[in-house]
């Protein structure tokens, strides 16, 4: 089916599943519980979700497939995001013609910088990145303001007028699809349940899963076989005759342009751009995402960027008056002790927490979260099989 494996199909089937489910996936406690504070279910959150989901699978299309470790990729998705303002605020508010300008600029951009970064490798062409998007940071902060707005970024005005818009004087335009608005929602009460479908989420999954989609085609190519023989050994490819420089090349502009959509649907859902997006530590956090989910592996990215993004705005919301109310049943010396235990890990503490997750996976899991969700349904299959087979299986000997 669509040209895919049976193995690859299914997978795909399955982050649809969960796309088209997150919804009620990510609100599994009633609005009245004290749990309701882990619901993820909001529509800014799951847009967050696919959008830097978006963001790693394009990211691993170069780190996990070539071994070529970039530090600057959100330069891509700040350009993207600027290209995608810019068409928006002169052409047109509709998403569409903002999202394609953000990948076209981000891929002429991620070409100029691959072509020059690219003649090291190893942590030469990882600093070469770096500078890159700092220089880029710097550019967009201070010296080019009359087209990036400098430290306020930019936005839609009242005085901004689409070329093809119908706004009145002084109207302050709005994303759209077509005419529909991308904040549009749709509340569903089950209950204690509230379970909200809003139109932008929904035109973000449906990119990330053409992403998806166009990533495992990519890993299952003789391009993508290609990428990972100059994992492997790019010396060694280069004595049967082949150059490896276009591949890597070919593979930075299309992970430089999976950023720039990513940051074409950040303005689409939210219009509004600041310098802050091509700082370093936005292109850590997707370094951190990949290897978090499972470097090379393709849906990994994805669960790294849900975690990631789950802890921020989960995780950080939960306060000191949070933790009180849950143990609020204990003695008060108990209690306080557990919040004083806790707290430094929440709260504004979450990159605590982060941290040692990050450590944990490197450490005992370094595959991520997808090797790790291997081992457990290896550990129940096993134990599946030896409750099947009963007393024999333990009677037999081994090979």
């Amino acid at each position: 089916m669509l040209g895919l494996e049976k193995k690859d199909f299914q997978l795909l089937l399955v982050v649809a599943g969960l796309t088209l489910l997150a919804p009620f996936i990510l609100n599994p406690f009633p609005e009245s519980s004290g749990m309701a504070q882990f619901n993820a279910g909001y529509p800014d959150l799951m847009q967050r979700f696919v959008i830097f989901g978006i963001f790693a699978i394009g990211f691993n299309i170069l780190f996990g497939l070539t071994g070529y470790l970039s530090f600057g990729h959100a330069a891509f998705l700040g350009i993207g995001s600027y290209g995608a303002i810019w068409m928006m605020k002169l052409i047109s508010l509709n998403v569409i013609p903002a999202i394609f300008m953000a990948i076209i600029v981000a891929g002429i951009f991620a070409l100029a910088v691959g072509f020059i970064t690219l003649r090291r490798s190893g942590i030469y062409f990882s600093i070469l990145t770096l500078a890159f998007a700092q220089m880029s940071y710097a550019l967009a902060y201070s010296v080019l303001t009359p087209i990036t707005g400098g430290e306020t970024g930019l936005q839609i005005k009242s005085s901004d007028s689409p070329l093809f818009s119908n706004l009145e004087e002084g109207e302050i335009g709005r994303a759209n699809l077509f005419g529909m608005d991308m904040r549009a929602s749709f509340e569903l009460n089950i209950g204690d349940w509230l379970f909200t479908f809003n139109a932008g989420y929904y035109i973000a999954a449906i990119a990330m899963l053409a992403s998806f989609y166009l990533a495992i085609r990519i890993f299952r190519s003789p391009f993508g076989m290609m990428l990972r023989a100059i994992k492997s050994n790019q010396t060694r490819m280069s004595y049967t005759g082949l150059n490896p420089r276009p591949h890597t090349l070919a593979a930075f502009v299309i992970s430089g342009m999976y950023a720039g959509l990513a940051g074409g649907l950040m303005v689409a859902m939210d219009t509004q751009v600041g310098p802050e997006r091509m700082f370093w530590t936005a292109s850590g956090e997707v370094v951190l995402m990949t290897i978090l989910g499972g470097v090379g592996t393709l849906i990994g990215p994805v669960l790294g960027a849900g975690a990631i993004k789950y802890m921020e705005n989960i995780l950080s919301k939960i306060n000191k008056d949070v933790l009180h109310e849950w143990f609020a049943f204990l003695p008060d010396g108990l209690e306080d002790l557990l919040v004083t235990i806790i707290y430094p890990f929440i709260g504004k503490g979450w990159h605590l927490t982060l941290g040692i997750l990050f450590m944990l996976v490197v450490i005992y899991l370094p595959g991520g979260l997808v090797e790790g969700g291997q081992r457990i349904a290896r550990a129940l299959r096993g134990k599946k099989a030896n409750d099947e087979d009963g007393p024999k299986a333990s009677t037999e000997p081994a090979e």
